[in-house]
């Protein structure tokens, strides 16, 4: 595929088969982000786990401390106080079956984030098939089956990001934008990177952070030195 005169002019601030520290790799990051709009910087970590094996499974969420840069749209499933709760903390949707119906029959998805309290579980199972696949079915690992909706609300709102392994055993993630600038893009790679070693399973062997990436979304993507990191 032919990458275009923006993307070639910003491959050559890069020097190829470099790995470059943290800071200077996100500096990279900022420098290559020439799109008309403001770029979205994701981090991809490649681990030494296999996720096919339960006891390898590797998924979190983490409050960023400068947020995504991007407001989250929630969606809830809760009723009674619950719902009040989530309404007062911000959630754009909420509801219960009335919602369930919508995105079953609608083919509905203006949300970015579903959270539910644990008895609507059984109604929200039904979506199974369809959230699933978009990566946004609640879960308990990721705080988004709670009893709790109104602070699920907040940390979604304040930019809260959820990672796990893909097929590939990679994890892919934001971390802000271009503007951010460096430092607040490096505290948020800190605190992701930070919190995927903190989940690294027992039983895994050898080498965890196999390979770090990190890229804005028009741009190269440029690799981590992983002995800097944990």
């Amino acid at each position: 595929m032919k990458k275009g005169k923006k993307y070639q002019d910003s491959a050559k601030l890069i020097e190829r088969g470099n790995l470059y520290d943290p800071t200077e790799a996100l500096e990279l990051v900022g420098k290559t982000a020439k799109a008309k709009f403001d770029e979205t910087v994701e981090v991809h970590l490649r681990l030494g786990v296999d996720g096919r094996h339960a006891d390898q499974q590797v998924r979190g969420a983490i409050v960023l401390p400068n947020g995504t840069g991007k407001t989250a749209r929630v969606l809830v499933f809760a009723k009674d106080d619950q719902a009040e709760a989530a309404k007062a903390a911000g959630a754009d949707y909420v509801g219960e079956m009335d919602l369930v119906e919508k995105i079953q029959k609608e083919n509905w998805f203006d949300f970015d984030v579903v959270i539910a309290t644990p008895d609507m579980m059984r109604f929200v199972g039904r979506l199974g098939r369809v959230l699933g696949p978009k990566g946004l079915m609640p879960s308990p690992k990721s705080g988004t089956v709670t009893p709790d909706a109104g602070k699920a609300v907040a940390e979604a709102k304040a930019g809260k990001v959820e990672y796990r392994l893909d097929k590939a055993n990679i994890i892919h993630c934001p971390i802000g934008k271009a503007s951010f600038g460096t430092e607040k893009l490096e505290q948020n790679f800190n605190a992701l990177v930070g919190a995927v070693i903190k989940a690294k399973p027992a039983s895994a062997k050898g080498q965890y952070i196999r390979s770090c990436t990190v890229t804005s979304t028009m741009g190269p993507g440029v690799k981590v030195n992983t002995s800097k990191l944990g």
